[in-house]
């Protein structure tokens, strides 16, 4: 491998780690926001928040979602080539663009809350909170061209810095506004002898904290991006290139850029917003109206938090890879490329393997260390389903995978037949084998699953790619499979003589150490790889080094 080949490998898996990292704290802050979160709206509030947030989702990715991605695809293109003035020309279409369809969307929203809310998804009281998360449509389209344009310039440390100033802006008023909502929902209550004021007003005032965080994150970009602005005036000087796209030509583009990203973000994504609907309407026409709010907050306010978590370092890949692999292909660099497709995929498996199993021999104690409400509901959840955060991570990794190399139609069509199967299955579980909430997790691995394998096929067959196994898949199994037993054991042994949550902590401590030195010992780690650990990697080096354990 040639010195330049090693230091664009170096540069995507220190890119790749700091997003990972951003990613991983977010994640984490999100969770420790759904403890006092739930104690505060209870599952009913879960419930109606989910809803809520799957409409929102689903119009995010129909006007803005995919800017981020097209921008930093688009940028890292021009970049490659020295074209700094064209990547600021597209930098500000981008920014028209979204204005233009965050506010479109914006409005729609505020319209039609009640339609969106009561008809497509079955909970009429979610309606509050999504006229609530409106205005941060608007906010989140225009701060993703600044994301994706930083990325596009190959530094993902404002976007990682934003999201965590994000995530921590949001979880303060959230949950501030919040337990306002619901003391004020619960004088509804009062008034109308009813029990879903509360949670729904309560639900309200968490999607506040959404905009507020959304809007500190903005800010943060646009005070990066004047303190650098005089560097980037520097780089367009320096540009000799005779190319100078218009801007005509840059809206089509940017388009035709977009759009692909935008019908398999939505195919993806649909998932989440279709599960809710149908199991609703079934529940609903079953007479359980009032249980299926509790029992969705269950699974989006409790499993799909805890799962996501892992699955976070996935989207950092994908984020931190796409604009690299543009790169690779606008140089004809296709060996570059599979070397970074494997790193990113080993990387990443080394972290949703481990995350999967630890949650599913000990995710009833988790749940019940970090919740309040229904705890055995959720755990039989993570027994069954974590095996998705792995196929979820591979599909979602595959997806940038083929978008960073100019195939964006391929995961589209993946997406859309993963989505029939998906739904088909959903229909038998639920209405011929009666699974009841069972029947979305098991269908969401099916979907995941098939998405894997459709996604793997096509990278293989358009770069040649082939996977390596041992080190990247088996080791790592192997190894967690281990430490599943031992974590699982320990747990239970503290719980003879201390408290749930001591007990819990020690066998996660134990999983951690237990993983890693497996990790060591069967070699599953490569020196480099520690290296490159932010803060403790060279430390861990050599500790290791002095003990001949590498």
């Amino acid at each position: 491998m040639s010195e330049r080949s090693k230091k664009v490998r170096n540069g995507i898996v220190i890119q790749g780690s700091i997003l990972a990292i951003a990613g991983l704290i977010v994640r984490a802050i999100g969770i420790v926001r759904r403890i006092p979160l739930t104690n505060i709206i209870g599952d009913a509030g879960n419930g109606f928040y989910g809803a809520a947030y799957e409409i929102y989702a689903i119009i995010l990715l129909l006007s803005s979602y995919s800017l981020p991605l097209a921008v930093s695809k688009m940028v890292a293109a021009r970049v490659s080539r020295g074209q700094y003035r064209n990547a600021k020309k597209i930098f500000k279409a981008s920014l028209v663009f979204s204005v233009v369809s965050g506010g479109l969307a914006c409005l729609f929203v505020l319209f039609f809350a009640d339609f969106l809310a009561g008809t497509v998804m079955s909970e009429p009281m979610s309606a509050t909170a999504l006229r609530v998360l409106a205005p941060t449509l608007l906010i989140v389209a225009v701060m993703g061209v600044f994301r994706g344009y930083f990325q596009g310039l190959g530094t993902m440390t404002p976007t990682a810095i934003s999201q965590i100033v994000e995530q921590i802006f949001l979880v303060i008023f959230s949950l501030i506004f919040a337990d306002i909502a619901f003391g004020r929902g619960q004088l509804y209550d009062n008034l109308m002898m009813s029990e879903n004021y509360a949670p729904a007003q309560g639900a309200a005032g968490a999607t506040l904290g959404c905009g507020i965080g959304a809007l500190a994150g903005l800010l943060f970009l646009l005070m990066v991006f004047f303190v650098s602005r005089k560097n980037m005036q520097k780089a367009e000087q320096k540009d000799v290139t005779r190319a100078n796209e218009d801007y005509i030509s840059i809206f089509r583009v940017l388009l035709l850029t977009i759009v692909p990203v935008i019908l398999s973000s939505v195919a993806y994504n649909l998932c989440g917003t279709l599960d809710q609907s149908i199991f609703n309407h079934y529940m609903t026409n079953l007479g359980l109206g009032a249980e299926q709010t509790d029992i969705w907050g269950v699974y989006s306010g409790k499993y799909k938090v805890l799962i996501n978590l892992p699955i976070a370092l996935a989207s950092a890949m994908c984020s931190a890879i796409v604009p690299s692999l543009s790169g690779s292909f606008a140089n004809n660099d296709i060996a570059g490329a599979r070397s970074k497709v494997a790193m990113a995929i080993r990387v990443t498996m080394m972290v949703t393997i481990p995350g999967a199993v630890g949650l599913s021999v000990l995710g009833t104690p988790i749940v019940d260390m970090l919740f309040t409400g229904e705890v055995d509901l959720a755990g039989q959840m993570l027994l069954f389903g974590t095996l998705s955060i792995v196929f979820y991570a591979l599909s979602t990794l595959g997806n940038g995978i083929l978008q960073g190399i100019g195939k964006m139609y391929i995961p589209i069509i993946n997406a859309m037949i993963s989505l029939v199967i998906h739904l088909l299955s959903l229909w038998v579980m639920l209405y011929y084998m009666d699974l009841g909430i069972m029947s979305v997790v098991f269908s969401n691995i099916i979907f995941s699953l098939v998405m894997f394998i459709l996604n793997h096929l096509a990278i293989r067959k358009l770069i040649g790619y082939k996977q390596e196994l041992i080190k990247t898949f088996i080791v790592p199994l192997i190894v967690s499979l281990i430490m599943g037993a031992i974590s699982f054991g320990v747990y239970h042994l503290f719980l003879l003589f201390l408290p749930l949550t001591t007990s819990c902590i020690i066998a996660i401590v134990v999983a951690v150490l237990v993983y890693f030195a497996g990790m060591v010992l069967l070699k599953g780690f490569r020196e480099n790889e520690l290296a490159r650990i932010p803060l403790i990697g060279n430390t861990l080096v050599s500790i290791l080094k002095r003990i001949g354990a590498i």
